[in-house]
């Protein structure tokens, strides 16, 4: 029996037909981030575990219930289930944190959870995310969170909400983590098995419970923002006065703590409700004792992620524009072998130049062909053979128009074609200006 092997459940394949969707995302954001100074970062796909266990923390669902984890032989290491991790440490171990600073890198990778698949959740997912380390200025908190908005835009994206909230520092998180105790404890035995445990190691964890009893038992827990100290406290109203010096409107949510151990005084999702449960779309924060805790300096940083799966479910739900997709620009239907030949020498000179130039490798018939290059959507066609070879020229047919225009089949052939294909993208250009300043009724 022929075998029926399927991708792995959680994964998802990316075809062709939809890829410029998503080359759409990575180069707006990639512009983004240069535009803000940043620089790309790539980084292996799976790290030593024990990177995971000290930035992520051992508490955190990721590291209980979500990593993948591979043995072989004396070797342990995981596949990354997040960015920042990772990033750090090529930070540190290559040297960057000692040269001028802010670092501010970005990336685009997969990441790897094993959770329950979902819509815009799965186990193989993709994120495009920053770094900044070297400053403990809120200025860089709204800077980062300028970028992200930034970026929310130009991609089209509407009915997003910023929410932010301050966790503070482990100072004034120990006097909280008291409160917390405090509040849950008469629940103790309602919690759940997690949640049990969280009590002890991390009840400011308590709150990100998704389990509907844990929920609603922590509903009227304390606030954290009653618990700042000084500097915390500070750190959160003048990052609030940047945020509105920039016009970015904010929402403050005391229930966000973020998921992850390593995050410390400004923490911030951008929501929406458009997209059902999964409705955040981009969520970081502040994280200064991160690279402390992997070997390195007292450095402060921060950042975010967001998630690619969960943009375009959002830019589908919302119509937004993508970039068009690259198409044929010139298609050569052939009659024999010297035909063939002949392409294959025109080709070679408009791929050159960046042109998409095809023909036919399937041998079919000229019918077949052009009906092939009409499928494909090529912007030109051109027939070649005896009789075109004989005369040394061809006519080079514009499929949207069907208008036709004999070419010489020589050396400055592909300059002939680039001629043409300019006038065509002008004569665009010209025909929406003129209907951009198409004036009725009386002149101007």
């Amino acid at each position: 029996m022929a075998m029926n092997i399927k991708r792995p459940n959680g994964t998802e394949d990316v075809l062709p037909k939809d890829v410029y969707k998503w080359h759409t995302i990575e180069k707006i954001a990639r512009e983004t981030a240069e535009s803000f100074g940043f620089s790309e970062i790539r980084i292996p796909t799976f790290e030593n575990t024990d990177l995971f266990l000290r930035s992520v923390g051992e508490t955190t669902d990721v590291v209980q219930k979500e990593m993948y984890t591979v043995k072989a032989k004396e070797t342990e290491f995981t596949l990354r289930p997040e960015g920042t991790a990772g990033t750090i440490r090529a930070l540190l171990q290559n040297g960057l944190l000692n040269e001028a600073l802010p670092q501010k890198v970005f990336y685009m990778l997969s990441c790897f959870r094993h959770e329950r698949p979902q819509a815009g959740r799965l186990r193989e997912f993709h994120q495009f995310g920053l770094e900044m380390a070297g400053s403990a200025s809120p200025a860089a908190d709204a800077e980062v969170i300028s970028l992200a908005s930034t970026l929310l835009s130009r991609l089209g994206l509407k009915n997003v909400e910023l929410h932010i909230n301050s966790i503070g520092c482990p100072s004034c998180r120990a006097k909280y983590h008291e409160a917390l105790r405090a509040y849950f404890e008469p629940h103790l035995e309602e919690l759940c098995d997690t949640c049990k445990e969280r009590f002890v190691k991390n009840p400011m964890r308590l709150l990100d419970c998704k389990s509907p009893i844990c929920k609603e038992i922590g509903k009227d827990a304390p606030v954290i923002l009653d618990y700042l100290c000084d500097e915390c406290k500070d750190h959160f109203e003048t990052f609030k006065k940047h945020l509105e010096t920039f016009g970015i409107d904010y929402v403050i949510d005391p229930k966000i703590v973020r998921g992850l151990d390593y995050y410390t005084k400004t923490v911030f999702e951008f929501i929406t409700n458009e997209i059902g449960a999964q409705g955040t779309v981009c969520a970081g924060g502040r994280y200064d004792g991160l690279i402390e805790q992997l070997g390195g300096q007292h450095i402060p940083a921060l950042g975010f992620a967001m998630g690619i799966e969960r943009i375009l479910l959002l830019m589908e739900k919302l119509g937004c524009d993508y970039l068009t997709p690259k198409k044929c620009d010139i298609y050569f239907a052939t009659m024999g072998d010297a035909a063939l030949e002949k392409v294959m020498e025109l080709v070679k000179g408009l791929r050159e130049y960046g042109y998409c130039a095809e023909y036919d490798l399937m041998g079919r018939g000229v019918k077949a062909q052009m009906k092939y290059a009409n499928k494909i959507g090529a912007a030109y066609t051109m027939v070649i053979g005896d009789n075109e070879l004989n005369e040394g020229k061809a006519r080079l047919k514009e499929m949207e128009t069907g208008r036709e225009k004999e070419l010489k089949l020589d050396d400055k052939f592909t300059a002939n074609f680039e001629n043409e294909y300019f006038n065509k993208v002008l004569d665009v250009m010209d025909a929406e200006n003129s209907s951009m300043f198409a004036f009725t009724g009386e002149d101007k």
